[in-house]
């Protein structure tokens, strides 16, 4: 037996013991040699591309060409530090992106999620990065949606009703499901049921960048959405149920078209653009139909479980954090619930 020192500790438990020879293992198997850290981004992308969904791969190599490369491809691994990081994310919020008029919070937090991805494979080769990512934290700005008011919703529902097609059929469904513009635009007629009265969700439809640069620059892509909660059934209400029997003949092919030709988002945004334009109603984006349709659900009381799935949401936090637009009426309604049984004290 050698001596030991007494300073140094030897854990006498054998289960500790092990537990400690792991740890040295580990520090000697790690690589400290500095690596070009764009070596290791190439061999992440190569790895991960059969691993992921088509459109995922095709965002994260447009994110690692467009934002990570440009500023980082030179760096090793060893010169990752936090402020370098730091420096990185701040040149992305004040010059980054095409015109250089600097990047939305949501975006670089994106790409420093991405960048912690990266990070956590490099670890798993044995190589030790100066930091992980996590000591990085983007506050992220407060952001209004729009969501239609009462009077806006009437107005764009007379108007959807008095000039009933295919496209407005499918913005009134948006209205009052909350679909996702993609997901309206891969809806087939095949994914109702009028019988149950729902209608089922499996897939998206979205324009993307094309992984080469020859020919076109995108492409269209119809996939399955982007988490597995969003493949849903989703029961609709009777008023469109009827809408649908009464109003479409010809139920075949995509639900926006009555045809095999499909409607991509971009023409739908323009479409719905020119809508809200003959409605009277301000012009916004697609995307408000969902919130509206969020914020009349928890109006009229949904359990905010029930309306997270119906969202596809992977949880509810998501839910209230981002679709939960409490308008001022209903803040009066809440407050005069909690008045009222003190108004009797007054009174008497």
């Amino acid at each position: 037996m050698f001596p030991i020192e007494e300073n140094i500790y030897m854990p006498q438990n054998e289960e500790q013991q092990k537990v400690l020879y792991k740890k040295i293992l580990e520090s000697f198997s790690a690589v400290r040699t500095p690596v070009l850290f764009k070596n290791i981004i190439e061999e992440w992308m190569e790895n991960s591309k059969p691993l992921l969904k088509a459109s995922t791969y095709i965002k994260y190599r447009n994110m690692i060409c467009s934002y990570i490369l440009p500023y980082l491809e030179d760096y090793t691994t060893e010169e990752l530090t936090v402020d370098c990081l730091n420096t990185f994310c701040r040149e992305l919020l004040c010059s980054g992106g095409v015109k250089k008029q600097g990047l939305s919070t949501k975006t670089v937090s994106d790409v420093l999620s991405l960048l912690r991805s990266i990070f956590r494979y490099a670890n798993t080769k044995g190589i030790v990065l100066p930091c992980t990512g996590k000591e990085i934290i983007i506050k992220k700005s407060s952001r209004e949606f729009r969501v239609f008011s009462i009077n806006e919703q009437k107005q764009l529902c007379t108007y959807l009703c008095k000039h009933m097609s295919y496209k407005n059929m499918g913005i009134l469904i948006c209205l009052y499901t909350g679909l996702r513009i993609g997901e309206i635009c891969a809806l087939r007629w095949n994914d109702i049921s009028l019988q149950e009265n729902t209608l089922y969700i499996h897939q998206t439809l979205q324009r993307l960048q094309n992984e080469n640069n020859s020919g076109k620059r995108t492409s269209l892509i119809l996939s399955t959405p982007k988490s597995s909660c969003s493949i849903r059934t989703i029961p609709l209400p009777d008023d469109i149920v009827t809408i649908l029997n009464t109003s479409f003949p010809k139920k075949e092919g995509y639900l926006l078209t009555g045809s095999d030709s499909y409607v991509e988002p971009r023409t739908m945004q323009n479409h719905f653009k020119y809508v809200l334009t003959a409605a009277q109603v301000e012009t916004t984006n697609f995307h408000t139909l969902r919130h509206t349709f969020a914020t009349r659900c928890v109006e009229a009381g949904f359990d905010i479980k029930s309306l997270s799935e119906i969202l596809g949401h992977s949880n509810v936090n998501i839910t209230m954090n981002r679709y939960v637009h409490p308008t001022m009426e209903l803040k009066r309604q809440n407050m005069q619930r909690l008045s009222c049984p003190f108004a009797s004290a007054f009174v008497e």
